[in-house]
C-alpha cells in the first residue's frame, strides 16, 4: 500500500470512522467533480460568504462549523438533490451529513493547511474507497 493509500484510508476513517459511508464517497466524488476540484470548492465557499468557515478547515487549528442551510447554499439544492438520489436518502439528510463531513475532511485532505497537495490524496483517497476484487 502507497503512502497516500495509507494518508486516505486514515483521512477515511478519521472522518467517519468507516470507509463504507456512501455520503463519504460521495463527499470525495463531489470534490474531485466540482470544478478546479477542491481549489474551486474553496473558491465556492469563499464567493457565497463563508471563506473564513471553509479556511478553518483548510488551515491548522479549529474547524468551525457549517449548518446543514449553509451547505445547501453553498452548494445549491440541485447539487444536494443529485447527491441524495445517488446516496438513497433524503436532500436534508445529505446536507445534514455534509455539514459533518466536510470540515474534517478538508481538513484532512489538507494536511499542510493549503490545497497543493490535496489532489493526489484525493485521488489516493477515491482509489482506497473502491471494493476489493
Amino acid at each position: 500500500m502507497s503512502l497516500f493509500s495509507d494518508l486516505a484510508e486514515k483521512a477515511v476513517s478519521g472522518v467517519m470512522g468507516s470507509s463504507t459511508n456512501p455520503m463519504l464517497h460521495s463527499a470525495y466524488e463531489m470534490i474531485q467533480n466540482h470544478p478546479g476540484g477542491l481549489d474551486g470548492l474553496v473558491t465556492t465557499f469563499q464567493q457565497k460568504g463563508l471563506g473564513d468557515v471553509v479556511s478553518s478547515w483548510v488551515s491548522s487549528g479549529q474547524n468551525l462549523p457549517i449548518s446543514a442551510d449553509q451547505i445547501t447554499h453553498v452548494l445549491g439544492s440541485d447539487a444536494i438533490k443529485n447527491l441524495a438520489a445517488k446516496a438513497g436518502i433524503s436532500p436534508d439528510q445529505v446536507s445534514a451529513q455534509l455539514s459533518t463531513i466536510l470540515p474534517g475532511l478538508i481538513d484532512k485532505l489538507t494536511p499542510n493547511g493549503h490545497t497543493a497537495d490535496a489532489g493526489s490524496l484525493l485521488t489516493a483517497a477515491m482509489n482506497a474507497l473502491k471494493p476489493s476484487a
